[in-house]
């Protein structure tokens, strides 16, 4: 019998609601000495069981559900039912199929009934983050599970996030099973193919949560001067040029990304002389650009996360009035603004509050045209809606 877990009187509402998580201050009591990542089964202050969840006496959440039915047991055979059924769920996009699309989200953590797993697949390689105390404590069971689920070359752990931390967990980048992936790893998305450094670049490499997003970009760029800030490896900017824009100009500010953006135009056939590439902080090279009166047609704000806490969401709204008031500034009459927050922290509505606030001390007019979000392979399970961090707008200005 696993040990158990009782809390508070009054600390039961989220979980009959069946969110996934248990706060450190909900609980009251835990039986005997429970190792980081154990399963405990979880109870009321009356003792009505809520199910099985792991344990991380490190976290604030101290308690990942694995699953709220009380005779459900957590084991090897669990967690292959568990990784089986989210990879189903990927499978038969038909549209991203034909397109030949080979990378894609196969595991989103607690929305797959998995916390603290992240797994994305990247043509025949897969890259794994086990972010929790749980996921660490089946680390070989989740391998087994997922090497048995999905054909591949190479398994490649990247849990070097700073989730890990937080539950009392050193950083881990290896390789777990298979090959070793290359340098780079090429994908395909769309008409387009990209470098993924999976070793060292951003999250797994790849930012695969703006795949359809890129999509709609693409969609609206012919003929239009583009301006892609927060680049990264120029991802929306091929996307833009393959689709047909007159020039795109990307901004970056960690150094030697754009190298790789570099690499992405001439890997696609793309014109040379139709791309700018700026190193720089942002909200400078953006300052610079109003300074001397530059505008575009369209303009690509996708930076990253700007609160990682609660605690600094009025700096981050900040930071997000600051690129959008400026963002407005440098577009022409009829030019179009994406603009994204991945900062779980930011809700829809103060994201959408502080775009507007922009466009008003911009003195621009300005409407909403198209709300964004993540795809489908990143879902928001109903119960735990932390797990749509994130959203864009697309804005049309007079």
């Amino acid at each position: 019998m696993p040990a158990r877990v009782r809390l508070k009187p009054g600390r039961d509402k989220s979980l009959k609601r069946r969110h996934p998580w248990v706060f450190s201050g909900a609980i009251g009591s835990v039986e005997g000495d429970v190792p980081a990542g154990d399963t405990v089964e979880v109870m009321s202050a009356e003792g009505a069981s809520f199910g099985h969840g792991a344990y991380s006496p490190a976290s604030q959440i101290a308690v990942r559900m694995w699953s709220f039915a009380r005779d459900e047991k957590v084991d090897a055979d669990f967690l292959a039912a568990r990784v089986a059924k989210a990879v189903a769920r990927r499978q038969g996009e038909a549209a991203r199929e034909a397109n030949g699309d080979n990378a894609q989200r196969l595991i989103n953590a607690e929305s797959d009934g998995l916390p603290g797993l992240i797994v994305d697949r990247y043509a025949d390689f897969l890259v794994c983050q086990l972010r929790s105390a749980g996921a660490e404590r089946w680390r070989d069971e989740i391998v087994a599970a997922l090497a048995a689920a999905v054909p591949h070359r190479g398994i490649w752990e990247r849990s070097d996030t700073g989730a890990r931390a937080k539950e009392g967990l050193e950083p881990r980048i290896g390789l777990l099973a298979g090959e070793e992936p290359p340098e780079l790893v090429e994908i395909a998305e769309g008409p387009c193919r990209f470098l993924v450094d999976v070793r060292h670049g951003h999250k797994t490499g790849f930012y695969l949560d703006q795949r359809d997003n890129r999509t709609l970009v693409a969609a609206h760029a012919r003929g239009r001067e583009v301006l892609n800030a927060f680049a990264y490896t120029g991802a929306f900017g091929i996307q833009a040029l393959a689709a047909g824009a007159a020039k795109v100009t990307n901004v970056e500010s960690a150094p030697g990304l754009l190298a790789l953006a570099a690499r992405h135009i001439t890997h696609n056939g793309l014109d040379e002389a139709a791309v700018e590439d700026i190193e720089g902080d942002v909200a400078q090279v953006l300052r610079r650009f109003r300074d001397s009166r530059r505008e575009f047609d369209l303009i690509v704000l996708d930076p990253p996360k700007f609160a990682e806490s609660s605690s600094q969401v009025p700096a981050a709204s900040r930071g997000y009035k600051d690129i959008n008031l400026l963002a407005f500034k440098l577009l022409r009459p009829g030019g179009l603004l994406f603009t994204f927050s991945c900062s779980a922290h930011v809700r829809a509505e103060l994201f959408q509050k502080i775009v507007a606030d922009a466009a008003l001390d911009a003195g621009r007019e300005a409407r909403i045209l198209q709300r964004l979000a993540q795809p489908a392979d990143h879902p928001v399970a109903l119960s735990f809606p932390e797990a749509g961090y994130l959203k864009g707008l697309v804005c049309g200005v007079d």
